[in-house]
């Protein structure tokens, strides 16, 4: 009998007590490492109460956050138990406010809550879009989780529980190792069991990256079908809210429930282009047997086999080709030529955001002030604000953005990563066998937006089948296993002074290669999936897949990865 069996076989017995001693002395078998779907069906069930599932969240924050650092603000236990008694209330009477409901999760604290202080010296007065949906679906709110400073970072503050945690200690290699960035404390309080999901962002890699380092799932949606209002911006054309989840099924229940327009967010894709988005044919639509992929087509892009790649990864992107192929699947190579471009351009767009958006981080409206400025004359009115309330990370990028919007190279920087930029769209459009509905849907007079579901699909069908690309994509999530703090950037082994002397410039841009798979899903808008699909027989350590899709089309994301997540 496995862990879930025995929790759902003493969840028989009326007294809960059984239920929540055998977790209690079971690191493993806690019932805060459920899935989000089974946690709700055994509260239908009356068979646990969101009561106990809080009450375990807290006990595995209470025994690992202060050696896994995965949360900046714990909500106060009494505070989250009157919601789980508000939710059990509402399970004894018939009533489920939604598929959330007496779910215990968590926010990566780049999101505004007025439950919690953000903190960026920010006590919001308002709830994030998506903060109010997940609410409205009765989840409860325990925590804020860690990250890198404004989102800026591939290894963050948090540590990796996979050491910590792990049933196998003897067997893998026991030095710290970074939960990855920038919502790498999202990563580690999902996969460490201190929550059953998290809300993070992506805007390089910063949700699958920590997915993959720690064993869990890491989604990030098409750009523009989740809310960023409330979403401390970094960089604005690039931020994604993102969801981590320990299965897949999770990922698509709470995509479901925060996928939808926004009229405050100028980013929201409008209700019309959903509906169209939502008729187009695609893989997901047109095939219902998970044992046939016959009429699949992988892409598998030869830009990513690139000489950095680590032997382990090399092997399990190669068993994970395999497995498709062994299910009817096609496999096609195919070519994204401008992905060698992608990293130097996102870190050229990116900073340049990151330049214009943190120019409201002056003291003077909201925020850090500090005292020296009082002291100086305008000239200098918040000098030293600045300097004293950025980490060096955030004013690397901010230096490098503004000079790269500076009249002497705009042109020759900021202009070509845009060019770039619309290239890697080219090259994804080419290689996918559904139409991008971004393309199809230009303006009103186009010959898609004026018809019905059922004719757009039979449109958008003949053009798919008449295509020679791909259905989905593919690829590595990182270069290597979750790095050791020591060899890491990381937030935590750079706050001593001594580590960050010894570094060189060379150091930090070896960092940015981290995200060399995970970057060019941003630049072109598209969802991406991280997947874990093994574990490395060198250090132990997890090791994650990553599969893209055509803009809009996380259905068929979805399907492929609970192929991938059922034979991993």
């Amino acid at each position: 009998m496995n862990c879930l069996q025995r929790i759902i076989f003493l969840s028989n017995f009326s007294n809960k007590k059984y239920i929540f001693s055998y977790a209690l002395t079971n690191p493993r078998c806690k019932l805060s490492f459920l899935s989000v779907t089974k946690a709700q069906d055994l509260l239908q069930q009356k068979k646990v109460t969101s009561v106990t599932l809080v009450r375990d969240c807290f006990s595995q924050i209470s025994k690992y956050n202060a050696r896994l650092n995965a949360f900046i603000k714990v909500q106060n236990e009494n505070v989250a138990l009157e919601k789980a008694i508000e939710a059990d209330d509402r399970f004894n009477k018939g009533i489920i406010k939604g598929p959330l409901d007496g779910i215990p999760i968590t926010y990566k604290d780049n999101f505004c809550t007025k439950e919690l202080s953000t903190t960026c010296d920010f006590i919001s007065p308002f709830n994030a879009t998506i903060v109010d949906l997940l609410q409205d679906s009765g989840a409860i709110m325990i925590g804020k989780t860690n990250m890198d400073e404004f989102g800026m970072g591939a290894f963050g503050p948090a540590y990796n529980p996979h050491t910590i945690i792990s049933d196998q200690k003897d067997s893998i290699d026991q030095e710290p190792r970074v939960a990855g960035g920038s919502s790498g404390g999202s990563a580690a309080a999902v996969a460490s069991g201190m929550c059953f999901a998290s809300l993070g962002s992506d805007t390089g890699g910063s949700i699958r990256l920590p997915a993959s380092y720690c064993g869990v799932i890491g989604f990030k949606p098409s750009y523009g079908q989740c809310s960023r209002w409330g979403l401390v911006a970094y960089a604005s054309s690039l931020d994604t809210v993102g969801i981590i989840t320990r299965n897949v099924h999770d990922a698509q229940l709470i995509y479901d429930i925060i996928s939808k327009y926004d009229e405050k967010d100028p980013s929201s894709l409008p209700p019309k282009l959903r509906s169209i988005n939502a008729s187009l044919a695609s893989f997901e639509k047109t095939n219902s047997n998970f044992t046939d992929l016959s009429k699949l087509r992988v892409g598998i892009p030869q830009e990513y086999y690139v000489s950095e790649l680590s032997d382990p990864i090399k092997s399990l992107w190669k068993r994970g080709i395999s497995l498709l192929r062994s299910y009817g699947a096609t496999i096609v190579s195919v070519s994204c030529p401008s992905t060698r471009y992608a990293l130097p351009a996102y870190y050229i767009l990116a900073p340049a955001e990151a330049s214009s958006n943190l120019a409201r981080y002056d003291g003077v409206r909201y925020g850090h002030r500090s005292d020296m400025d009082s002291k100086q004359d305008e000239e200098l009115l918040y000098a030293h604000t600045r300097s004293e309330g950025f980490g060096e990370e955030v004013k690397r990028r901010i230096l490098l953005g503004t000079y790269t919007l500076t009249a002497g190279s705009y042109n020759n920087y900021f202009i070509y990563a845009q060019r770039i930029r619309k290239m890697v769209q080219s090259n994804f459009d080419s290689v996918f066998r559904r139409p991008n509905p971004l393309h199809l849907v230009k303006n009103e007079s186009s010959s898609f937006y004026n018809r019905n579901s059922d004719e757009i699909f039979e449109i958008s069908n003949k053009l798919r089948n008449e295509s020679h690309g791909v259905d989905v994509i593919m690829t590595p999530v990182a270069i290597s296993t979750s790095p050791k703090v020591k060899d890491s950037l990381s937030s935590s082994f750079l706050s001593n002074s001594d580590n960050a002397k010894n570094l060189d410039d060379n150091s930090f841009v070896n960092a940015y290669v981290n995200d060399v798979f995970t970057i060019p899903a941003n630049l072109a808008g598209i969802p991406a999936i991280s997947v874990p699909f093994g574990i490395s027989p060198i250090d132990g350590f997890p090791i994650g897949l990553q599969l893209m899709t055509q803009y809009g089309d996380e259905h068929t994301l979805f399907y492929i990865s609970k192929v991938l997540e059922n034979n991993r």
